[in-house]
């Protein structure tokens, strides 16, 4: 926070860092599950890096912004600010994520052939740039467009490749979601909730030992969910309400909003 000192806020530097710590808290505040101090903090970001005429930062926060869209499940209201300015100035690391969150968006709306289209060519250009860091959540995006379509072994090989960079890279983040929760949908869809199950679980107990409660939170959702389908409607009630009993703020996130309809049924 001492970044806020006049004396590190230098004009003409690429970014602004105070700016730039923001958007990293506010993407740490967000796994902790701090929904609205995350969307404070970001929103600060983004105001400062437009008084400051700092297009770089203010792209790279619209970068964040997206994150952390994703991770609670709400609209993509950054997404095309984010595209539109990626563009227009030239970022190619940052054009081709604005085109990979574009590309999730339209998965998630059912369009899995257009957004897989995009998360091809968003992975291509980043490989080409040679770069790695968050390439598993791309992959992650990958699995879940191919299981929309029904081919869950494009899928697996997707997921496995993820799994083999976070074992190389140590980018633990989001390995709750990556590696654990989102394998655990697609083995559900195919009917193996046994598989499905164990990775639910799996995905809890990571989210918990890294304080990830948002993860553990989406975790807890999905397997909830299975066991009410299994008519374990007591067991997924009393699995999911601690979880989302934790939570103070950030009600309006769809993920809290999701996990309490769902605590609704099952009461």
């Amino acid at each position: 926070m001492g970044l806020a000192d006049p004396a590190y806020r230098v004009v003409g530097m690429a970014y602004d860092f105070y700016a730039l710590m923001l958007t990293f808290l506010a993407v740490t505040l967000a796994y902790l599950g701090y929904i609205d101090q995350a969307r404070a903090r970001m929103d600060e970001a983004l105001s400062e890096a437009r008084r400051l005429g700092q297009t770089l930062t203010l792209v790279h926060g619209l970068n964040l912004a997206n994150w952390i869209d994703w991770l609670t499940r709400a609209p993509d209201v950054h997404q095309r600010e984010f595209l539109s300015l990626s563009g227009e100035h030239g970022f190619p690391h940052y054009l081709s994520w604005a085109l990979a969150f574009r590309g999730r968006s339209l998965v998630a709306c059912g369009l899995a052939q257009e957004g897989f289209a995009l998360l091809t060519q968003c992975l291509a250009q980043l490989r080409t740039a040679g770069a790695v860091v968050n390439t598993p959540m791309l992959l992650t995006w990958l699995a879940e467009s191919h299981g929309m379509v029904g081919q869950l072994d494009e899928a697996l090989n997707c997921l496995a490749e993820a799994a083999r960079i976070v074992e190389t890279t140590k980018e633990r983040v989001t390995e709750a979601e990556w590696l654990h929760r989102v394998p655990g949908d697609l083995l559900q869809a195919t009917g193996d909730r046994s598989g499905a199950e164990r990775h639910y679980r799996q995905a809890i107990a990571v989210a918990g030992q890294q304080n990830a409660k948002l993860l553990q939170l989406r975790a807890s959702t999905s397997l909830a969910r299975l066991w009410r389908d299994q008519g374990k409607r007591a067991e997924a009630h009393d699995l999911l309400s601690p979880v989302y009993s934790w939570f103070t703020e950030g009600f309006d996130a769809p993920v809290l909003e999701e996990a309490k309809a769902l605590l609704d049924e099952l009461a």
